[in-house]
């Protein structure tokens, strides 16, 4: 072994050992692992910084950007909401959000995917009297199981498909993933609807969120009825239906007079301002379904500041607020300090006052609208503690079908082969940026920026690996462990290497530094890599069997109540399926 191989095998396994550690967060480590290649010689000072030029880095953040404009459109989250509404089974119930989060993470980035369907799976556990913890894994193993189908489900696909380009002079295309990611989701599907009643845990609670330990119980708002309404002449009963009964109207202001409701067929009129009361998602359902205008209290211009700038925060207010006894109008909120009273919570009070004339009193929590670079600040100045940023989009929650029509043809474009992957989402991510179907600055936030960094300051390290015959001395060992083993075997020991690594060095950094190995190790074996190459993306991108190595699993932790163990108790069972049942699958679509 050479004195660049140790190099380059030290280096490796440091990073790797920084990974388990955590200390440092991936992007970091990935920086640190560069500039100790430097500094040992097996990456040239004049490409050290090449990998932030390659085409996977451009890939990746525009998904990114299609991915976060295509969950904001609400299509996909109204047929969600008709399905809830309709489904009481718990197996149908299973069978719905899995299926779902499983198709959507095959055209969206899998965690927003999860995100979405979030709020769907613990309305039905809350109906059902289940716990979430018996939805909430199955659903975020779902979308990694999604990710395996197109080419932009999940990163890895997009790295292998890029470094098969570089070794054989054609990537893998946007459905070459399709056999292979939809046999595994089906298999997935039914396991995981079968066997989640058994592995999981059927009595945790979830993790108390900030908001739940103060309190926070349904919003009073208000909202003006215009002539563009399609609500106008309708009565209250018809608003409630809509509002699929999740929201209450507790008064309605006419002629500068407050009116209480005493009859749901009491009628709208142009001009009403409607005193409305529940949780903060269904106010933005409520609102924007109806076409309604939030009655901000101050009814300010929103003047030179861009509307992506424009943030709702959550807020309670501090015994020593100087708000205290004051009202939105005596303090001139927006003219004095530049924020405006969207929605006040008090205890779960039913407040009949106006929003303007409410007295403020310690313990409020309020919805409150301003500058982003500045509401932080502003909260501090009147006595405020945020909550949490609320991605919540009153009265603007896009409907139309446009950011969906943009990604299907991005889609098709690179499936057919028009124009190459790079090209077609770059073009697809500056489309939903000109219709505003995300403006520049959501755009620019949808884009995980440590992922970026991780990825270019890798390619180089990785590409050492390569240059000093490390991956070529990897694969010589490979085979000869391999030596007797059927195709199969060979396919599944690379998986199954894959699988074991990735939980604790990042799936995209574990494609990086396994697919040049898995490809050598199918060169010396006499095969084609394109199997062995499918081999890394799937086992890559399927970790069940921790919550620290997936964002996905991560992200239904608290919410499911989860421990460290409740993931390898499903997680291990289903890992063992996606290899008996993905090596065929892949041998079967790429032969050797």
């Amino acid at each position: 072994m050479t004195m660049p191989q140790i190099a380059a095998f030290a280096i490796i396994i440091g990073m790797m050992a920084l990974f388990i550690y955590g200390r440092l967060r991936y992007d970091v480590v990935a920086m640190v692992a560069l500039a100790a290649s430097v500094a040992a010689g097996t990456v040239a000072p004049e490409n050290a910084f090449s990998g932030f030029s390659d085409d996977i880095v451009i890939i990746v953040a525009s998904a990114l950007v299609v991915s976060a404009a295509v969950s904001r459109s609400e299509l996909i989250e109204m047929a969600l909401r008709w399905l809830v509404r309709k489904l009481s089974r718990f197996q149908i119930q299973l069978v719905v959000l899995i299926g779902s989060v499983t198709v959507l993470s095959a055209l969206i980035k899998n965690i927003g995917a999860l995100a979405m369907m979030m709020p769907a799976a613990l309305k039905m556990a809350k109906k059902s009297g289940n716990s979430p913890s018996l939805y909430l894994m199955p659903m975020a193993f779902g979308s990694l199981l999604g990710g395996l189908i197109t080419l932009v489900g999940t990163s890895p696909n997009i790295i292998v498909s890029q470094l098969r380009e570089q070794m054989t002079g054609t990537p893998f295309r946007m459905f070459d993933y399709a056999p292979v990611g939809l046999g595994l989701s089906l298999v997935g599907l039914i396991f995981l609807v079968f066997a989640s009643r058994f592995l999981l845990p059927s009595d945790r609670r979830a993790t108390a969120s900030l908001g739940e330990a103060v309190n926070i119980s349904d919003y009073n708002t208000e909202a003006r009825v215009d002539a563009a309404s399609a609500l106008c002449g309708k009565t209250i009963g018809e608003f409630l239906s809509l509002a699929d009964g999740e929201v209450t109207v507790t008064g309605v202001i006419r002629d500068k007079k407050r009116r209480a409701v005493t009859l749901s067929d009491s009628k709208i009129e142009t001009g009403d301002i409607l005193q409305l009361r529940g949780q903060p998602d269904s106010l933005e359902r409520a609102v924007t379904k109806a076409g309604f205008v939030l009655a901000r209290q101050d009814e300010p211009a929103r003047g030179d500041a861009p509307a992506g700038k424009i943030g709702v925060i959550e807020a309670v207010m501090k015994v020593d607020s100087a708000l205290i006894g004051q009202t939105v109008k005596r303090v001139h909120l927006f003219d004095e300090h530049g924020v405006n009273l969207i929605a006040i919570s008090r205890s779960g009070q039913r407040m009949t006052a106006r929003l303007s004339e409410t007295v403020l009193a310690p313990g409020d929590v309020m919805l409150l609208q301003g500058p982003l670079e500045s509401l932080g600040e502003r909260m501090q100045a009147l006595g405020l503690l945020p909550l949490a940023e609320r991605e919540m989009r009153l009265g603007s929650v896009r409907r139309d079908i446009l950011p969906v029509l943009i990604l299907a043809v991005a889609m098709g474009a690179t499936a057919f082969g028009l124009v190459p992957v790079a090209i077609a989402f770059f073009g697809a991510a500056l489309a939903m940026i000109l219709t505003g179907a995300i403006s520049p600055e959501a755009a620019y936030q949808a884009i995980e920026w440590p992922l970026l960094v991780m990825l270019g300051a890798l390619i180089p390290v990785s590409e050492a690996m390569q240059t000093t015959g490390s991956t070529e001395l990897i694969g010589d060992m490979l085979s000869s462990m391999a030596t007797g083993l059927p195709a199969w075997g060979a396919v599944g020991l690379i998986m199954m290497v894959a699988m074991a690594v990735t939980p604790f060095l990042n799936n995209a950094a574990t494609v990086l530094v396994m697919a040049p190995i898995a490809a050598i190790f199918a060169e010396r074996l006499g095969h084609a890599p394109d199997a062995y190459l499918m081999a890394v993306a799937v086992g890559a991108g399927c970790d069940f069997l921790t919550p620290i190595g997936h964002q996905c699993n991560t992200l239904v932790l608290g919410p499911g109540g989860y421990r460290f163990s409740d993931y390898a108790r499903l997680g291990a069972p289903l890992s063992l399926l996606v290899v008996a049942v993905g090596v065929p699958l892949i041998l079967l679509t790429w032969p050797v």
